[in-house]
Order: structure tokens, then C-alpha cells, then sequence
């Protein structure tokens, strides 16, 4: 078995700096560190218990298979920082019948991302003995 210490998810931007742009200016997420140097530079992203790389750059977006998914405290309030900083709500935070919250946006290449609010009753916030 092999035993994890960390992890991350890794995005090759097809602009990088429009994509820092959005990741650490509109979305407000704090960078972890960076390395290399100029627009090419490499951005780590705090992302909760992980994090999130933008490194390299791509040709054409990817086809979007890959959804980012984040929970949030509260969803509303999350559209209404997102909205205020130029960011485009994709779907409104709905809540799902499976009992979370969640809203849509986008990144600057079409990557997909949910942020997801999950309420007090759900039983994902159940943990018996506590």
C-alpha cells in the first residue's frame, strides 16, 4: 500500500497569468509558494487540506473531465464575494437532493468548479460519539 504524505491537483493554464488572475485574485485563494520565474512561473494554491498547481502551460484547454470541487461555509455568501470580484455564476446555489448546496463557476479555461456548502442536518457533518 502506498502511504501518502500529500497531494495536489496540477493545471496546465493555456495563460498562465490570466489564470493566477482568477485563481489567486478572484477566487482569493493564498499561494503556497511559487518557483521559476516571468509569466511561466509556477503558483501553488493553498486549496484546504490540499492544494492546487498551476505549472507549464497547455496548448488548447482540456476537454473538461476534471471538476474542482470546494467546500465553502456558506454558498450564498460565496456567490456574492465571486460576483462582486467579476466572477461568473455559472448556477446558482441550489440545493441538491442529495442535501449539499452547491454552485457553479468556471476557471478561465472552462475547467468546471462546484463550491459546496454542506448544511448543519447532513450526514456528512454526522460523526457519532462527538
Amino acid at each position: 500500500m502506498v502511504h501518502v504524505l500529500s497531494g495536489r491537483i496540477l493545471i496546465r493554464p493555456t495563460d498562465p497569468e490570466r489564470s493566477r488572475a482568477f485563481y489567486g485574485g478572484e477566487l482569493g485563494l493564498a499561494v503556497h509558494r511559487e518557483f521559476g520565474e516571468g509569466p511561466e512561473r509556477g503558483t501553488v494554491y493553498f486549496l484546504g487540506g490540499g492544494f492546487l498547481e498551476l505549472s507549464g502551460r497547455a496548448e488548447a484547454p482540456l476537454v473538461p473531465s476534471v471538476r474542482l470541487w470546494l467546500q465553502v461555509a456558506d454558498a450564498a455568501a460565496a456567490r456574492d464575494e465571486l460576483r462582486a470580484a467579476g466572477v461568473e455564476i455559472v448556477r446558482e446555489p441550489v440545493r441538491e437532493p442529495w442535501g449539499l448546496i452547491e454552485m457553479w463557476i468556471a476557471d478561465p479555461d472552462g475547467i468546471p468548479i462546484v463550491l459546496v456548502e454542506i448544511p448543519a442536518d447532513h450526514p456528512l457533518r454526522y460523526r457519532p460519539g462527538i
